[in-house]
């Protein structure tokens, strides 16, 4: 593939930015911003704003605070059901009002905290985090949790404690970054704790969080004071507590009034993703794996590393566009490089990846954008970051996708004097399919009705205020054209319900629009079904239907604000013969035949000039030259069809292939006796084999289980440097399998070992890539059984391989 490539170079490149430090596994906040100019958060939204100020209960900690002073002890002890008792933990020492660190007589001494954060605790489970693989304390915002305080004596209605939780490395009460809750009294902004149990030196406290609360990672202390003088708890990474946005709050933006909703779009850890064509729709399994152990840590360095004020992360709006603008490389050394060359030597074929927990744990560990990705792959890290953070959050496929370049809000395609394909004219370009996300939440920003579905889409098509970001954009507002909403409304409205404008180059150099196609984009929009792995189609809450009035008046509308204001006036009518193609199950490695339909629905004889011209495709509309064409003049009797084939022998298609063996026919014809044009573009592709996994043997928390993997190369060809791919959550740790070459036409069988660590059903996906053929994928459901004694792991991370050499089965012919 040469001219209309993109490849990694240029704006879909990778960056040469190097980061100054390997990050840890768990860094610490970088409120820096990575950029030039002015911040991303000027440029990108300017709708963060910070609370009002916390009434402060006393003086500031005078203890350590920061990433780098953090008390390195663990007072009492937390977690194990035992109260913690005597003085503070070896490692640390509680401070007072004075600072020097003396402990007076009289002075109510935290000697130790239980914040019942095991994931079996109630706290995990009424805040529906049980699942994430962490010992931490996980919880929602708009909820309360309890703790037990063990103290150095019996608590007394004359002293006073408070709790307090930090984030940033500067906090401040005024930015809600610095949080104090008196206990016993109301605090501001929602927060507030109380005392619902004193049993001698323990008190049992009920804290509930504001709904408002900032969302990320907070350090934990408790302060008592006393009329010996003031105690502060250490700070204990132990202790660090994190806040998330809670779907289950009608307090909460990101509230959802549905319980099923809750448990596909922010509990479920893996999807299906469709991709292909209207007429051969394709599904993969995508693990979604937002609760695996340093998911949700990857989730918040990239707000950090995005440099977003602490002050903006409690708002959706705010949180869901940096993360669109982040899951890309572009800008800002985010997640992922875009590539869509066709040449992946240097990183992953974005087909191969079968989940986001390989791609997210990379970045999180070595601070380098990670090569490659394509929309589905940033849809589903998208999805995945969203739900682990606690927006509802789908995975959505529009089919036959416009890709408007010039913000006409048309789909416009420029031809010659014989209908042929200009392709150095055609800068827009009607994807096979584009995967995005929607994600639930109310809109304050935008007037009354515009709440729900957002439109989030981290795959960098277009600037948005000069970021390669878009959305949230609402759904409701795409539907009826109101392209003045923010954000990015033209170019997504563009994307579902623009029309297909054909021009012919005119004899004296002009271009005249000789059809519109108006049922050409966004054919299909679909997403998974709640609570099964059926589809869902969802395009009537992107558009009106086709044709209606109301769908006419939303594309007139929009067209209105676009470029091209007056684009349908100038369009002629003639149109009494129309063609339909007919493509048969095509599969990989096959002769195939393309069948062009032209039916004559007038009441007189009509004979057309027909030019047909296939080329190989891209899923993103980019087509490599034509291969392979066909003229014929066709008769057509009132009322008639006429069949005319295309053969196409693999022989013929093979040296051309590209990206998921899809093929892009041109039709295009003159009808000799009113002059009637016509125009009709067709995507199809090549079906691949799927891949079969069984599993052998029963699967058991903590106990080693064995799945076997088949598969048969269609092609008659030898596939070289085949790479399997592994992943499930609470079942296996990405893994990476290099199993060599495999012979034209040959069968394989490999196994491999995996021990779960999480009960329930999961899925276990695997995929299959090589330079010959990719996009070949397989997925099993397993039942997992607790082990003796719980279904929870003690660690919660399972094993993981990267690059292992594995040896197959013996093979067999076909």
């Amino acid at each position: 593939m040469t001219d209309g490539t993109r490849s990694d170079v240029g704006r879909w490149g990778g960056s040469s930015w190097q980061p100054s430090v390997t990050p840890s596994p768990e860094p610490e906040p970088d409120t820096r911003s990575r950029g030039s100019g002015r911040s991303f958060w000027a440029r990108c939204c300017s709708c963060c704003s910070c609370r009002g100020a916390d009434d402060d209960w006393g003086p500031e900690p005078a203890g350590p605070r920061g990433s780098g002073s953090r008390g390195s002890g663990r007072p009492g002890s937390r977690g194990s059901g035992s109260r913690g008792s005597g003085r503070p933990g070896s490692r640390g020492s509680g401070v007072n009002g004075a600072g020097d660190g003396v402990i007076r007589d009289g002075m109510l001494v935290v000697t130790g905290v239980d914040l019942m954060s095991r994931r079996s605790d109630q706290n995990r489970r009424e805040h529906h985090t049980e699942e994430y693989e962490y010992d931490s304390l996980i919880i929602r915002r708009g909820q309360h949790f309890y703790l037990t305080v063990s103290l150095s004596r019996p608590y007394s209605s004359s002293d006073r404690m408070a709790i307090e939780l930090l984030i940033g490395t500067n906090p401040e009460i005024g930015k809600g970054t610095h949080v104090i809750i008196p206990v016993g009294k109301g605090g501001s902004g929602g927060w507030k704790a109380q005392v619902i149990k004193s049993d001698g030196q323990h008190v049992d406290l009920k804290v509930h969080v504001s709904s408002n609360a900032i969302v990320g990672k907070f350090r934990f202390t408790v302060r008592t004071r006393t009329d010996a003088g003031e105690f502060q708890m250490p700070f204990d990474p132990q202790n660090e507590i994190y806040i998330l946005f809670n779907p289950w709050c009608p307090d909460d933006p990101v509230y959802v009034d549905h319980e099923d909703w809750r448990q596909e779009y922010v509990l479920n850890e893996s999807g299906r993703i469709y991709y292909g064509t209207e007429a051969q729709i394709g599904e993969r399994t995508w693990n979604y794996g937002q609760f695996d152990h340093g998911v949700l840590d990857a989730c918040l360095y990239i707000l950090d590393r995005r440099g977003m004020p602490y002050a903006g992360r409690g708002d959706p709006v705010s949180v869901s566009r940096v993360i669109s603008a982040m899951v890309n490389s572009l800008d800002d050394n985010g997640v992922l490089i875009g590539n869509w060359s066709g040449d992946y030597s240097r990183g992953t074929n974005p087909s191969a990846w079968v989940g986001s927990v390989e791609i997210l744990l990379s970045y999180l560990r070595t601070g380098y954008s990670v090569p490659y990705g394509q929309c589905w792959v940033f849809a589903g890290v998208t999805t995945t970051v969203l739900r682990c953070l606690g927006i509802a959050t789908r995975t959505v496929t529009n089919y036959n996708s416009a890709h408007d370049t010039d913000t006409s809000l048309t789909m416009d395609i420029y031809f010659d004097e014989n209908m042929k394909p200009l392709e150095h004219l055609n800068h827009d370009s009607v994807w096979n399919f584009h995967v995005w996300n929607d994600c639930w939440m109310k809109r304050p920003d935008l007037p009354s009705g515009f709440d729900g579905w957002q439109v989030v889409d981290a795959t960098p098509q277009e600037t948005s205020s000069g970021i390669f970001c878009c959305g949230p954009c609402s759904v409701e507002s795409i539907k009826n054209g109101l392209v003045y909403m923010k954000y990015d409304t033209p170019f997504i409205f563009a994307e579902v319900n623009s029309d297909k404008v054909y021009w012919q180059r005119q004899d004296d150099g002009s271009f005249k629009i000789v059809y519109v196609e108006e049922k050409a984009i966004g054919t299909l929009i679909c997403t998974k079904a709640i609570g099964s792995n059926m589809r869902e189609d969802v395009t009537h809450i992107y558009k009106h239907p086709e044709g209606s009035d109301a769908e006419r008046k939303a594309v007139e509308t929009a067209a209105a604000h676009g470029s091209k204001p007056n684009v349908y006036a100038t369009r002629d009518s003639a149109e009494d013969v129309s063609v339909q193609v007919e493509t048969q199950d095509a599969v990989m490695g096959q002769d195939l035949v393309v069948n062009v339909v032209l039916t004559n629905r007038g009441r007189s004889q009509r004979t057309v000039k027909l030019h047909l011209y296939l080329s190989v495709t891209f899923y993103t509309g980019v087509t490599g030259p034509v291969f392979k064409d066909s003229k014929k003049e066709v008769a057509l009797s009132p009322g008639s069809s006429e069949s005319v084939a295309l053969p196409v022998a693999y022989s013929e298609y093979r040296p051309h292939l590209v990206d998921q063996g899809a093929m892009l026919l041109n039709v295009s014809g003159h009808v000799k006796e009113n002059g009637q044009v016509l125009a009709k573009q067709h995507t199809f592709r090549l079906r691949t084999p799927d891949l079969s996994l069984t599993v052998l043997g029963a699967a058991v928390v903590g106990q080693e289980t064995e799945v076997q993997i088949i598969f048969r190369n269609p092609l008659p060809v030898t596939l070289t440097k085949v790479v399997f791919r592994l992943e499930g959550s609470g079942l296996q740790r990405p893994k990476v399998l290099n199993v060599g070459d495999i012979g034209g036409n040959e069968t394989v069988t490999l196994r491999q070992t995996f021990v779960p660590v999480r009960a329930g059903r999961r899925q276990l996906i695997a995929s299959l890539d090589s330079p010959q053929l990719s996009q070949v994928h397989g997925v099993i459901e397993v039942d997992v059984a607790p082990a003796s004694g719980g279904g929870f792991s003690s660690n919660g991370r399972g094993s993981s391989h990267s690059g292992e050499n594995v040896p197959m089965a013996p093979r067999g012919g076909a």
